[in-house]
Order: C-alpha cells, then sequence, then structure tokens
C-alpha cells in the first residue's frame, strides 16, 4: 500500500510541478521576447516582470510541496537578508533537491538566484530565451587546450564575465554558485581523496570570477550549508514524500578584500583565495558534521 501512495504521489506531484512551468514559462518567454526591443528603461521592466513570474513560480512550488510532500525546515541564519541588494550565494551540492531548498528559503528575502550557465545553452528553445529574460549570465570558458593552441585567449574568460554582470550594476541580483562543481557522491568523495568528510574539494575559479568582475558591487556572500537527516535524496525520494527534514545554516559573510584580485595572472592572491575557500569549506564540514551528530543524538 505504501508503495502505491508513492507512486500516486510522484505522479501527482511531478504533474503539478511541470503544470506550474509551463504556467510560468510562457510570460517569462514573452518577456524575453518583448525584451529584445533594444530600450534600457523598457528591458529593465521586462527582466523586473519576468523575476517576479519567476518568484511566484517558486511560490507555487512550495504551496505544492506544503500540500503533497510537506517536510519540517530546520533552518538559521536568515534574519540579516534583504531583497534589495547584491549577493553571492555558495553552498555544498548533494542533489537536485538543493535548489528546490534555496529557491524555498530565500524566495522574496533576497534577488531571484540567478545561476552562470553555458553560452550553448541560450540556444534551448523557448528556456534559452526565458533563462536570458531573467537575466542568468551566459559564459564562454577557454579550455586548457584552447589556451595551449592560442596564448591569446587567456583573459577572455574574464572579459566576458565582466560583460555577461554588466546588467547588474543597476538591479539588486543573487548569483548562485555550487562551489564543488558538482554533486557529492561518495564515489566522487573517494576518487578526489577529498580532506573533508561530507564535502568534495572547492573549486575556487567560479567564485573567483565572479568576486573579480562584481566583488566591489556586492554587498555580502550568504553561504548556505544544506544536510538531510535521512540521508541524500534523489528528486524522485523528494516527488514520493520520503523528505521528512531538512536542515539548514545560514551564514552570511561580508565580501572580503582577500577575495577580490586577479584570479587569473596574480599567483599570489590565487593562492590566498583558494586557502580563504579552503577555511570556509572547513567550517562547512564542521556544520556538516554537527548536523549529523545531532541526528544520531
Amino acid at each position: 500500500m505504501a508503495g502505491v501512495v508513492s507512486i500516486f504521489r510522484i505522479i501527482l506531484a511531478g504533474s503539478l510541478y511541470a503544470l506550474n512551468t509551463l504556467i510560468w514559462v510562457g510570460p517569462i518567454f514573452l518577456c524575453g521576447v518583448l525584451k529584445l526591443i533594444p530600450l534600457k528603461p523598457w528591458q529593465k521592466a521586462m527582466s523586473w516582470f519576468a523575476k517576479s513570474c519567476a518568484g511566484c513560480w517558486v511560490s507555487c512550488n512550495t504551496a505544492i510541496q506544503n500540500v503533497f510532500t510537506p517536510f519540517s525546515l530546520d533552518v538559521t541564519g536568515l534574519e540579516t537578508l534583504k531583497k534589495k541588494d547584491w549577493y553571492l550565494v555558495i553552498a555544498n551540492h548533494q542533489s537536485w533537491v538543493d535548489i528546490l531548498v534555496m529557491q524555498r528559503l530565500l524566495n522574496k528575502r533576497i534577488p531571484f538566484l540567478n545561476f552562470f550557465l553555458k553560452q550553448e545553452l541560450i540556444y534551448v528553445p523557448f528556456l534559452g530565451l526565458a533563462w536570458w529574460a531573467l537575466d542568468f549570465p551566459f559564459m564562454k570558458r577557454t579550455n586548457k587546450a584552447q589556451l595551449k593552441k592560442n596564448p591569446a585567449l587567456r583573459g577572455k574568460d574574464m572579459e566576458t564575465t565582466r560583460k555577461a554582470c554588466e546588467k547588474f550594476k543597476e538591479m539588486p541580483v543573487s548569483i548562485v554558485n555550487f562551489v564543488e562543481g558538482t554533486r557529492f557522491t561518495p564515489q566522487k568523495h573517494q576518487r578526489q581523496n577529498s580532506p573533508f568528510n561530507h564535502l568534495l574539494k572547492p573549486k575556487a575559479g567560479g567564485v573567483a570570477f565572479v568576486m573579480q568582475a562584481m566583488g566591489e558591487q556586492l554587498a555580502q556572500v550568504v553561504n548556505i550549508t544544506i544536510h538531510y537527516p535521512q540521508g541524500i535524496p534523489t528528486f524522485v525520494d523528494f516527488l514520493a514524500g520520503r523528505v521528512k527534514a531538512v536542515q539548514v545554516a545560514v551564514k552570511v559573510m561580508p565580501v572580503s578584500k582577500h577575495f577580490i584580485g586577479d584570479y587569473t595572472n596574480d599567483n599570489e592572491f590565487r593562492v590566498q583565495f583558494q586557502n580563504e575557500l579552503n577555511q570556509i569549506w572547513v567550517e562547512k564540514d564542521q556544520q556538516l558534521e554537527g548536523f549529523a551528530a545531532r541526528k544520531q543524538a
């Protein structure tokens, strides 16, 4: 009987998420089309309307969760966040459920969460234009092989990042970076020989690029630590209502001068930046250890 209920929940909740997405992607896509009109005040208005629609999409997702897949949410550290400010959001990454949890926590508390996307994704039908309407920055990263073949490309990534972030000077934004670069699994943890108990090694490049492009503009860094007491869930687990509790610690940190510099060309700064980020990851690992201890107690 429990299996039948789980299957019913998966189908119903999944269908409602899909329907909710279809309802809101239409207006967002329309904003993208209208935003092609090259008038800055008009484009700014379309960006605002698109993000308002995206916020409604998140609110509807939260309502679906409350009715069909309820879970307890133990969270600390949200008190100082403001909706009209500029943030860099960093977090550990274990599951696609992380994104739903973060959207639920931060919706209407800070500007809508923006993710850096690969430049090729702008050509995805409908969604590419919708992401553009939401001001998601599209990035073209130069790999080591390309740099070796053409050294003149060095620094182009930074130039691309700056251009992508130019639009954020007048409109508050929250830039999200999953610093580990991929979702945590025991296999990846072992393969990396990670020095952390609950985390993969942090990758400094993405955070450093955002800091170099926007560091003086960013108000604070929002450091989020997510823990699932019953184990890391899949999205299907979430749809089936198997996620009963989520623990989240939010730490709001000032943008340290130690985080702003030329990560590409300054070796001394690069080492310093990596050390600073590693220390944050040490503290995050300790936080996760504390969550795990609370579960055992």
